[in-house]
Parts: structure tokens; C-alpha cells; sequence
């Protein structure tokens, strides 16, 4: 699909874009590094404005368009692009890339003083979004993204295209998207007739191939507390679970229960020793150096499997969908980063044509053949922009993709808390302490928790 031309407001332009301090990819997202080229660093200031003017404050004509974002493999994919916009649009861009932490301490000072050298600003829609349309910093695009025939927002998938809406606002659109995936040894797997299909089959294989006092381990995740929660949520749908049921708390509920049980032995009884510290970056690295025969965790970590420096099971790994459980096969289907407009920007028209431009139909469908999976159905309808992965992986994408749940954590305005509340009977399942009573005190606690969470929302 071609969307129509961006018009041109401007005369020529110069890219700009400034660094921040840390690491240039993060290790969840281990793809291609790309080179910059020369990149001018861009300045820190406010966009100039026509101050002496009475009325409205208007944007200076040469003003850049600033962009605000993680220093992430989709930021650094779209800097090569950005001389491409720049000449549609006729105005200079300008791109921060910042840590995580950096980019949320900069939304909370520059935004809570209403600062109008943001434009494009680069979100998180399970983390953040409801707290800054509590705010007030996030504009509606409402609009824009469905009065726009030929951006066509249908195009975009269900799960994260549900998750760009905020009090009935879209106040986000949804740039890359993450699954869980499971990671698997082909080699052991031969005699048990591949990957498994079920969560049943995965344990009753885990349990057999577990070796745990020569170090090799059948099922190797996350077990920490909070850093859990997000990988265990495809288990607890699967199960029929749900963190909330009609508003109030589910992780209560028999089917909540029932997966906290199973993750819990699956860790306990086949797992690593402390488990219950691992995150990510603990858990990933023993799959990789083949100590393990299953694993799951996000898609967008797979590189780190066929990376020689990382990994000793390159020839060796496998990739699955999500093993169906007693409801089915249910995992998440998330955008783990979104693009919004700053509500105090200048520049809101052009950080829409910015925005509609890297969002669009012939960008996505380019970066998701690059190696970055977007959120538009008509790119993964498209088999060349799944060339770049392996077979295997890309049809368990588009499959987990189909299947998907667009959240892995509650939807409230203070994720950490209550990804914390939650997390509690996932260590009890682990650490072998009866989960029933550890769940019913968590679920009450839970249940206080978004009482006072939901007085918050106020719109």
C-alpha cells in the first residue's frame, strides 16, 4: 500500500542526532548493530520559538523536529532513513538516543515543566502510557491515525493495536512488537519427536532430560520476583487466567493458581539452582551454553543463539511457538515500544508526518525484513520481510503473533508494585512452599492495590 506524499514545508535539511551514555544495544535485543555515519550532535535546547510575537507560541520555520528515544536496534535502524524524511518534509531532524532509565528521568523533568523541545517522544505502551495520559503529555492521534484512509490504522495487529488506546484515546502507535518464544535443543529433541506441542509434554520431557547434579538442566526462565512476571503472564493465559477478571484481581483465581503451580515446579524440580534470582540476564546465557534443553523467553533475543561469541548451541537450537496449555496456546503479542507526540510540542503536525512515515505500511514492512518485527498484519503477511530469521522462528512469530495477548503485565498505573504483588506466588511454586495460601494473601493485597490504583486514573 502507498500512502500518498508527505508534503514538503521547507527548504533543505541537515540530521542531527546525540547519544546517551549508555551501552549502544541492549542485550535483549542483540541484532545487526548499525553504523551511524557522520551524524551532527544535536543540541539540547528548546526548539527556538517566534517569542516576541503576542498570541499562540508558534515553532520557529527552522526549528528541528526532536525525537526522543531508547538507544535501541529500531532507533539505530531508522537513523540510516532519517535523510529519507527529512527531504519529504523539508525540515532537519534531530534524535536523542538515551538509556531506559535516562529516557524516563528526561519525560518526567522536561514534561512535568510542560517543555517544548520534545516532538516525537518513544514509549512504552504496557509501562508508562497510562501514567502519562493521566498527565497530560500525551496528545490524541485519534484522529489522525483513523481518519487516514491510506495509513490504514485496521492494518495494524489487535493486541498492540489495543494497547495504543488510553481512555479511549489513541494516544500511541505501536513500533516493535515481542513474543515469547521457545528455545529448544533440537539434537535432544529427536527421540521425543521435536518440540513439544503442550506445556504437559514440555514438563514430562524437562523432568527426563533434567541432569541436575552433572549441571545440565531440563527448563531454564526467569524466577525473580518482579523481572518474572512478564514471561510467566503466556502461562497464566494458557491456563485461563488472567491478572484482572471484570476489574478486580484474578491471580486468585483456580486458573492463576494452577499456572503459578506449574511454573513453579517446572523451575523447582528441572531448573538451575537460584533461580529465583534470575532474570534475563542470568537465564539466558545457560540455554545459550547449552545447559539446559528448553528455555522461553522474548523472540527478540534469538540472535544471542546464533551469535559464536554468546552461544555454543548455534547448530543446535530450535525454535517454537508457545506450548499450548488446558486453554490453548496463549502468549503475549506486545509492542514493547511506541512512538507518541509530546501534547506541548510546536512541531505536532510534523511529528505526526514523522510518525506516520516510520509507521507506515512500505517503512514497517522494510524494517521487519531488516530483522525488526513491527505490529502491521500486512507486513508479516509478507514472507520476504521474515527472510531475515529463521524459518523456524518466523513461522512461531506468526503464529504466537495470531494467537497473541497485547499485555504481559497488569494494566495499571504502577507496574513496578503490582508486577511485584504478583510475583510473590511465583517464588512460593519455586521455592516448594504451598502456593493456595501464598495466592489468596497476594490476591487480596492485589485487590487493595487496584483500588487505590484506579482512584489514580484521573482523566
Amino acid at each position: 500500500m502507498t500512502m500518498p506524499p508527505i508534503r514538503r514545508r521547507h527548504g533543505a535539511a541537515e540530521r542531527s542526532l546525540s547519544r546517551g551514555a549508555g551501552p549502544v544495544a541492549p542485550a535483549k535485543h542483540a541484532l545487526t548493530r548499525r553504523s551511524f555515519g557522520a551524524l551532527v550532535a544535536a543540541t539540547a535546547g528548546a526548539a527556538t520559538l517566534s517569542a516576541c510575537s503576542p498570541g499562540p507560541r508558534t515553532a520557529d520555520p527552522n526549528a528541528p523536529l526532536r525525537i526522543m528515544a531508547i538507544n535501541h536496534v529500531w532507533s539505530q535502524a531508522i537513523a540510516e532513513h532519517l535523510p529519507e524524511f527529512e527531504d519529504l518534509v523539508g525540515r532537519r531532524v534531530s534524535m536523542r538516543l538515551l538509556t531506559a532509565d535516562q529516557l524516563s528521568n528526561s519525560y518526567n523533568v522536561k514534561l512535568n515543566a510542560s517543555a517544548t523541545d520534545i516532538d516525537v517522544m518513544m514509549v512504552r505502551a504496557l509501562q508508562e502510557q497510562i501514567l502519562f495520559t493521566r498527565n497530560g503529555w500525551l496528545a490524541d492521534l485519534t484522529d489522525r491515525v483513523e481518519g487516514d484512509a491510506a495509513y490504514d490504522w485496521t492494518d495494524f495487529q489487535e493486541a498492540p493495536r489495543e494497547r495504543s488506546v488510553t481512555a479511549d484515546k489513541v494516544v500511541s502507535v505501536p513500533i516493535v512488537t515481542e513474543r515469547p518464544a521457545l528455545y529448544y535443543r533440537k539434537d535432544l529433541l529427536e527421540d521425543f519427536g521435536g518440540a513439544p506441542a503442550t506445556l504437559e509434554e514440555m514438563l514430562e520431557i524437562s523432568l527426563e532430560l533434567a541432569d541436575r547434579n552433572n549441571g545440565f538442566f531440563g527448563y531454564v526462565g526467569r524466577g525473580q520476583r518482579s523481572g518474572a512476571v512478564t514471561q510467566w503472564s503466556s502461562f497464566l493465559y494458557s491456563f485461563g487466567g488472567d491478572f484482572t477478571v471484570d476489574g478486580a484481581s484474578g491471580i486468585g483465581t483456580p486458573e492463576a493458581i494452577a499456572a503459578y503451580e506449574f511454573y513453579g515446579r517446572l523451575l523447582a524440580e528441572t531448573g538451575p539452582p537460584g533461580v529465583t534470582n534470575m532474570s534475563l540476564e542470568q537465564a539466558m546465557p545457560i540455554f545459550a551454553q547449552g545447559k539446559a534443553a528448553f528455555y522461553i523467553d522474548a523472540d527478540a533475543i534469538y540472535s544471542n543463539f546464533l551469535d559464536p561469541g554468546i552461544s555454543t548451541v548455534i547448530e543446535e537450537v530450535g525454535f517454537a511457538p508457545f506450548p499450548a496449555g488446558p486453554a490453548g496456546s496463549v502468549p503475549h503479542n506486545i509492542p514493547s515500544w511506541s512512538l507518541g507526540i509530546n501534547r506541548f510540542s510546536l512541531l505536532q503536525d510534523d511529528a505526526w508526518e514523522f510518525i506516520r512515515w516510520i509507521s507506515g505500511p512500505e517503512m514497517v514492512a522494510r524494517l521487519q525484513a531488516a530483522g525488526i518485527p513491527g505490529a502491521r498484519q500486512s507486513a508479516w503477511d509478507d514472507s520476504a520481510t521474515l527472510a531475515s530469521f529463521p524459518n523456524d522462528l518466523a513461522e512461531s512469530m506468526r503464529i504466537n503473533a495470531e494467537n497473541g495477548k497485547g499485555t504481559d503485565r497488569p494494566d495499571v498505573i504502577q507496574v513496578g508494585r503490582a508486577r511485584d504483588i504478583v510475583g510473590r506466588p511465583l517464588v512460593a511454586g519455586i521455592t516448594g512452599a504451598a502456593v493456595p495460601p501464598v495466592a489468596a494473601d497476594a490476591d487480596a493485597e492485589f485487590a487493595d492495590f487496584l483500588i487505590r490504583d484506579n482512584r489514580q486514573r484521573e482523566f
